[in-house]
């Protein structure tokens, strides 16, 4: 579904990505962790198509898409669902119009099919009745469910989760995670997501990628990456500080 080859990425002279190569297989759950600042935000926003690189591919379907222009870039994003951190909601839409709003702008859906949807959507993630509130009228866990329901209303093949449990407490990350991952059973998408959460992803993901300082340094199913030799692996595991030569 997605190869990223060699991927070089610069900022005023200043390396983010060096040379960055991953697989996400189709239909999987990979979790890129890594500490902050390491180029991991960086790196899904070339997946998304928001940043050219410096040099290298990212393989979407077998389309490098680092070469497309807007409109074709625009086309392969159809297949995309993105949950932004910190959920991104429009504040002055309705939760059910934030969750229509991907349908009416990139479908040609009736008002009566695009109900049914959003009303399905918000069911699936809990929320059932809630979508004439606004996003200030809920809590940060159910802002975080809405943003999930409008990433997956048009049905999409991949989606991006950026740090989709920031600013939540343990049980509400737990949560959420539990709710991706029962959607990603029933859908089977491919999924990318950006995460902070040790050891919490260790029970979502099938495939984790560790970047650190540009590289991925470490890939492979959960238990791989928690039984890796690397020292630059078990000291972010452990939440230890890195320790500089």
């Amino acid at each position: 579904m997605i190869k990223v080859r060699g991927l070089t990425k610069s900022f005023g002279g200043q390396p983010v990505l060096r040379g960055v190569d991953l697989d996400v297989p189709d239909g999987s759950i990979t979790v890129i962790i890594g500490r902050s600042g390491g180029g991991k935000s960086v790196f899904l926003k070339h997946l998304l198509g928001l940043l050219r690189p410096d040099s290298g591919e990212v393989m979407i379907n077998g389309t490098d898409i680092t070469h497309l222009g807007s409109r074709a870039m625009d086309e392969v994003r159809q297949h995309y669902g993105v949950v932004f951190q910190g959920g991104a909601l429009f504040d002055s839409l309705t939760c059910f119009d934030n969750v229509a709003f991907p349908l009416r702008e990139k479908t040609e859906l009736g008002p009566d099919e695009i109900a049914k949807r959003v009303e399905q959507r918000l069911e699936q993630v809990g929320l059932a009745g809630v979508g004439a509130k606004y996003p200030a009228e809920i809590s940060g866990g159910m802002r975080k469910r809405v943003a999930i329901a409008r990433a997956l209303v048009t049905e999409p093949e991949i989606v991006f989760f950026d740090e989709p449990t920031t600013g939540l407490d343990p049980v509400l990350v737990n949560t959420i995670h539990r709710l991706i991952l029962t959607l990603h059973r029933a859908y089977g998408f491919t999924a990318v997501m950006v995460s902070h959460e040790i050891p919490e992803i260790f029970e979502l993901a099938d495939t984790v990628a560790m970047l650190h300082e540009g590289r991925i340094v470490a890939v492979g199913p959960p238990a791989a990456i928690q039984g890796s030799p690397n020292p630059v692996v078990q000291q972010f595991i452990r939440g230890e500080p890195e320790l500089k030569a």
